[in-house]
């Protein structure tokens, strides 16, 4: 059983995430969703992503063309742009859903310029 974060109480299924997006050295977005994490709500999360990377028209980030999830994060984080994620908050609160529910993690870093997902 792994330990990386504390189990939710009893009774209470819901996780806070905070979901940070780097842009740049001086860009960066802050986002605070609260999500019941769940096999399925991980698995439609998971779907979530492939769509949105097909319908952003996202391209793989590996000369190989393996597609990881982390990989898609990446992608469509990029693809919403800054200003999209700081400023429509239907498409910033959706994005940090997805990604917390994807992930299970309640601390999130994505980091575009160092193409990683941190948690």
């Amino acid at each position: 059983m792994r330990r990386d974060a504390p189990a939710p109480p009893p009774g209470d299924p819901s996780m806070r995430s905070e979901v940070t997006v780097v842009f740049d050295a001086r860009r960066t977005v802050d986002l605070s969703v609260d999500v019941e994490p769940s096999v399925q709500a991980a698995a439609a999360a998971r779907d979530w992503f492939d769509s949105a990377w097909e319908m952003l028209g996202c391209e793989p980030l590996r000369p190989s063309g393996k597609v990881l999830l982390l990989d898609k994060i990446l992608g469509v984080a990029d693809a919403l742009g800054y200003d999209t994620l700081s400023g429509d908050a239907k498409e910033s609160r959706e994005f940090a859903e997805q990604a917390a529910l994807a992930l299970g993690k309640a601390r999130i870093v994505v980091d575009l310029p160092g193409l990683m997902v941190g948690h």
